[in-house]
């Protein structure tokens, strides 16, 4: 699945001359193009969808949505341990030990 996740902006750089943030998203943190906004700053709240920050949002509406989205799984569906999805892909189950 691919949510539309809200996500608050850690920081703000410009790279070969598109503007990135790093955006935390309720404990994840990834790269997004903020193209669509280029105005979004640093501490603000948006809506990111593959990899675009699309709309802006309020706070208390970012943490509702990532508190909901928590309480359903969908934030771990969403974003994952990679380490497990690898895994996974490979067929294997992950005990808590390692394998090699």
């Amino acid at each position: 699945m691919c949510l539309a996740v809200p996500g608050r902006v850690l920081g703000v750089e410009e790279r070969n001359g598109t503007r990135m943030a790093t955006v935390d998203f309720g404990g994840v943190v990834k790269e997004v193009c903020l193209e669509y906004l280029p105005d979004l700053q640093v501490g603000e709240y948006a809506i990111v969808h593959v990899g675009f920050a699309l709309q802006r949002l309020d706070e208390e509406s970012a943490r509702r949505t990532l508190e909901l989205f928590e309480s359903l799984g969908m934030l771990q569906e969403e974003f994952g341990d990679p380490w497990e999805q690898a895994a996974q892909a490979g067929g294997e189950e992950l005990s808590g030990e390692v394998r090699r």
